[in-house]
């Protein structure tokens, strides 16, 4: 039998039949008001959810991430439309009429779930509250009656099975009674928001060669001739007088000059890393969060509430305490 823990974190995640078609989605989970077991799940169907079904789930069990629950699909979407009043109860004509669509009979579920030992698992509060079941294949459904009695489930006589709590709320004082104190516990859920840390991108070194021109200055130099007269001294007659006295002859001089020659060589110039910096700013989130509000049935057709300005002030005070 699946577990009131399991059948809480299964709501909002799929539910398939036992061939493994897909049904709808887990939206509400309903507890026997005596025994506290699971009874009955809502399933969105349809497009985007417009339809809602209940089905059976005490012998519905987890696989992976959805539940699964032994109907067909098509018997979980023609289930009959029953209505839960105002307190999140099933009652007993709705009741009724969903033990008859899914072919569960209810005397023989009365009678499984007051038999003797883990079997009679309607056994509430040392034998004070009787139960109705649904044996085998159905969900639990708790009576106040006699046994022998086919009364109303659950523990109020105009009540059957109850909506479950939202996921880690006080269970006082939620099973539409006062607890022993004459009072009822109203909760809500708080919002807390965390940082998860994901890779946000990828940065890469890369080295690569350009060409580009460069120009520098350089001085050259080079040779130029031209004549130079000399007039015949007495230092230099003997040169001047060697040789035939009047011949022909032809005298050659080597030019030189300069030019730029270029050459490169790679030298290092400087180290490149990648380097990250944590930046903080501030993001702002928003998220949606459930929270009950009581109402009094007064005499004379009066009715009490908190109003909102006091459901206000109560969580700035809240907030005050938790700072």
């Amino acid at each position: 039998m699946i577990t009131e823990q399991q059948a809480r974190s299964m709501l909002h995640h799929p539910v398939h039949d036992a061939q493994g078609n897909k049904i709808g989605k887990a939206d509400h989970m309903f507890l026997d008001d005596a025994t506290g077991k699971p009874e009955w799940v809502s399933v969105k169907t349809g497009w985007f959810g417009a339809s809602e079904s209940f089905v059976p789930i005490r012998d519905a069990r987890v696989v992976d991430d959805h539940l699964e629950v032994p109907y067909p699909k098509e018997k979980v979407k023609d289930a009959p439309l029953v209505d839960v009043d105002s307190t999140g109860h099933l009652s007993e004509r709705e009741e009724r009429r969903l033990y008859q669509h899914y072919g569960i009979a209810w005397d023989d579920a009365w009678k499984s779930a007051n038999q003797p030992g883990e079997g009679g698992w309607a056994h509430a509060g040392g034998g004070t509250a009787a139960a109705a079941g649904a044996g085998a294949a159905a969900g639990t459904a708790a009576t106040t009656g006699r046994p022998g009695t086919t009364g109303t489930t659950g523990i109020t006589p105009t009540g059957t099975t109850r909506a479950a709590a939202a996921p880690g709320a006080a269970a006082t004082g939620r099973t539409g009674h006062l607890g022993k104190d004459g009072a009822m516990t109203r909760s809500e859920e708080r919002m807390s928001v965390g940082v998860e840390r994901y890779e946000a991108g990828h940065a890469k070194l890369r080295k690569y060669v350009v060409t580009e021109e460069e120009r520098q200055t350089v001085p050259v130099r080079h040779e130029e001739v031209h004549l130079e007269h000399e007039p015949i001294t007495d230092a230099n007659r003997g040169a001047a007088m060697s040789g035939e006295p009047i011949s022909e002859a032809e005298y050659e001089v080597t030019l030189h000059a300069e030019r730029p020659v270029v050459r490169t060589e790679a030298v290092p110039v400087e180290r490149v890393r990648l380097v990250t910096e944590e930046r903080v700013e501030e993001q702002t989130v928003t998220g949606q969060v459930r929270k009950e509000r009581i109402e009094a049935d007064l005499p004379d057709g009066k009715s009490g509430h908190l109003r909102d300005k006091e459901f206000r002030a109560q969580e700035l005070r809240d907030k005050d305490r938790r700072r």
